[in-house]
């Protein structure tokens, strides 16, 4: 016998009340939402003024914000209900301390934006919490007046959440839209964002919250790759005469899935009149030396007239890119021409692989190696990543004895040694040519990084301000840019402290059969950027004494490239040894006159964004397709076919890089064992 479900008499009224609390909270919400985002453009126009009509910016944000809400709102309603129909006054408190706790997270995520001016998303998880303490702390840390104004944004959250509920009923109606209207959120919302005139601008209207727990959602359940890369569907390698003119034969992808065989072509070499002693080789890596602020043709001016002067007397690439947009990717990429992993390769830490790299190779070759920072190399992992490499010197953070300057500390904390004392610590423990033995030595600065402190702030803030006179700007001009006095000032201290260096260097008998490279690890984020590839486009300068011409080079190439030219370029005229075989994922720097790109470049902007794959003249950001011009601006462009290219040609990248995270090796041991010279790590770093 079948029984009749009865439900409670209370239900359908019960049911409406549920309904009306909820529909209630939820548009308060959403007036919390759209009024903090009316504050956040207000504060962002003051700190970061932009061109944009700022009433076009706030409808992009709004619709941005509503897209956001619609969708959480469909997440928060079951939970709502479910404890609705136990107790309805818990089901309001919970929603109330729920929107409480989101408006809170949200001002600190806008405020992380604000300062940072790059969104925070899962990369957040990707570092220690060593690493995430000493970031904060050096880049100015949590102070009294944020702490007042975040209590009180919370406090006035909660007073608006208790007070205003209590003088407004919704009719039921009313109510009910309110629920239902967010369903039609999903056929209002598009796949592409607005076009506007810059990166920052897009990076402006987005919900700051929204791409945070996208971001989040995405690190803990990983779906980075467009295609199942053990499905029989998979379509293949994509390759393109263009885009990559130097095609590698692989060994055994299987098992090895980066070992290639060695392209061999040499292209510095014409430039050179090399000698007959192997050449010391120190690259410089200017922590933010962007291309929008260096040399001429900078779109921002050039805030770097030593390093302008350097590159007329050397080799200078204008187009070439970092393979990072943090400091995390810079060491493995240019030294190792090494893949990514998961959240960078110094990341797999005691997973790394066994890799060849300059330092390894070199050492096998006879060189005396060394690693200089002025902060701490367990930063990013550094330090595990140059010990496996087995280098001989590591001078760190610790390493400094008396006298000398660490960069002023703001609340209480400091990055560490400015880029001067790095420098002058450098030569003074250098050894002298009477060694007999050649030497790669690798200088990482720091002064040019978040809080950007000098301890001669008066004396750069004058220099910047001289900048602006002698690159002609006007007063409107010169307003907008003393709202990022700092970072320019510590850009004209870097370039200072390379200058100096040089000047010393030049006193030295070495100087004369040393190759010098020099680049940014990645563009200072922290002044507006005007496109997506803008935050990889830094210069590449290599002078030398032993330079027989010079050239100013527009084709484009990476980090990546680096370590593989440098090694023909040894092998061709000192007799170096390498194997005829190696996983390096650069074909080698492209020195031709003229605008082209012959490579696959994969970028990584952040720990956990792998989105970012240059291929020929074309960007691919994410779903959105960009076409490259000759000085690396860029456009979005919509072409399907070109699009669905670029997506082939980065997951065949990526279906190596996912094996060699799994596990798979980058070289045979035998290899391994046959090239690499067991050394013991010498680094003078103190142990207690």
């Amino acid at each position: 016998m079948n029984k009749k479900i009865v439900f409670p008499a209370f239900f359908p009224t019960r049911l409406k009340e549920i309904v009306r609390s909820f529909a209630l909270l939820s548009i308060l919400w959403l007036l919390l939402i759209l009024t903090v985002r009316l504050l956040e453009l207000v504060i962002n126009q003051y700190n970061h003024p932009v061109q944009s009509d700022l009433l076009s910016l706030l409808g992009w944000s709004w619709y941005a914000d509503f897209i956001f809400w619609a969708d959480y709102i469909l997440i928060c309603l079951p939970g709502f209900l479910l404890i609705g129909f136990l107790s309805l006054k818990a089901a309001k408190i919970f929603f109330k301390v729920l929107i409480s706790l989101f408006i809170f997270t949200h001002i600190l995520l806008i405020s992380y934006f604000n300062t940072s001016l790059v969104l925070l998303g899962g990369d957040l998880f990707s570092y220690s919490r060593a690493d995430i303490i000493h970031t904060v702390g050096a880049s100015g840390g949590v102070n009294f007046l944020s702490i007042i104004i975040l209590s009180g944004t919370l406090l006035l959250t909660v007073m608006f959440l208790m007070l205003v509920p209590k003088k407004i009923k919704l009719n039921i109606y009313v109510s009910v839209l309110v629920i239902l209207f967010p369903l039609g959120a999903f056929f209002l919302e598009i796949t592409n964002t607005p076009m506007l005139e810059s990166d920052f601008t897009e990076n402006l209207i987005t919900n700051k919250s929204g791409h945070f727990y996208k971001s989040v959602y995405t690190h803990y359940n990983p779906e980075v790759y467009e295609i199942d890369i053990y499905s029989n569907s998979y379509i293949g390698t994509y390759h393109n005469n263009y885009s990559e003119a130097i095609f590698f034969e692989y060994v055994d992808e299987e098992n090895f899935p980066f070992l290639h065989k060695v392209v061999g072509k040499d292209v510095l070499t014409p430039f050179f009149e090399p000698g007959e002693k192997k050449p010391d080789i120190v690259i410089i890596l200017v922590e933010g030396l962007g291309r929008s602020f260096s040399n001429s043709g900078a779109n921002l001016g050039s805030f770097t007239p030593f390093l302008d002067s350097l590159s007329t007397k050397g080799l200078y690439w204008k187009n070439f890119m970092s393979n990072g947009g943090r400091t995390f990717a810079v060491l493995p990429s240019i030294l190792g021409s090494l893949p990514f992993g998961e959240n960078g390769f110094m990341a797999l830490s005691s997973k790394m692989p066994q890799q060849h790299s300059l330092i390894n190779l070199l050492a096998y070759n006879g060189y005396r190696t060394s690693f200089y920072y002025g902060g701490d190399s367990d930063f990013d992992n550094m330090r595990e990543y140059l010990e496996l490499n087995k280098i001989d010197v590591i001078q760190d953070l610790e390493s400094f004895s008396n006298g000398y300057k660490k960069l002023p500390a703001k609340n209480g904390f400091s990055w560490g040694y400015n880029d001067k004392e790095i420098f002058r610590n450098y030569l003074n423990t250098k050894l002298d040519d009477s060694t007999g033995k050649p030497e790669l030595n690798i200088l990482l600065t720091i002064a040019s990084h978040s809080p950007f402190v000098t301890d001669e702030k008066q004396k750069y803030s004058a220099l910047f301000e001289n900048r602006m006179e002698l690159l002609q700007f006007d007063e409107e001009r010169k307003k907008r840019y003393r709202n990022y006095k700092d970072q320019y000032s510590s850009v004209l201290y870097a370039d200072d402290a390379v200058r100096s260096f040089f000047r010393s260097y030049k006193k030295r008998k070495d100087f004369s059969n040393t190759i010098f490279i020099i680049t940014g690890d990645h563009r200072i984020p922290e002044i507006p950027m005007s496109s997506k590839i803008d935050r990889y486009h830094v210069p590449l300068i290599i002078y030398s004494p032993l330079l027989k011409r010079t050239a100013e080079i527009a084709s484009v190439s990476s980090h990546l490239d680096v370590a593989p030219s440098l090694f023909s370029f040894l092998k061709s005229n000192y007799n170096i040894k390498f194997p005829e075989v190696n996983s390096f994922i650069g074909h080698g720097l492209d020195t031709t006159r003229g605008f082209q790109n012959i490579h696959k470049i994969p970028l990584m902007q952040t720990k956990s964004a792998f989105i970012d794959f240059v291929m020929g003249e074309y960007h691919l950001n994410g779903k959105e397709l960009y076409q490259l011009n000759s000085n690396l601006g860029e456009s979005r462009i919509i072409n399907n076919e070109k699009k669905e290219q670029m997506l082939k040609a980065f997951n065949d990248f990526k279906i190596k890089n996912k094996k060699m995270e799994e596990g798979a090796k980058l070289l045979p041991d035998s290899i391994m064992l046959k090239y690499s010279e067991q050394r013991e790590v010498k680094g003078y770093r103190n142990t207690h």
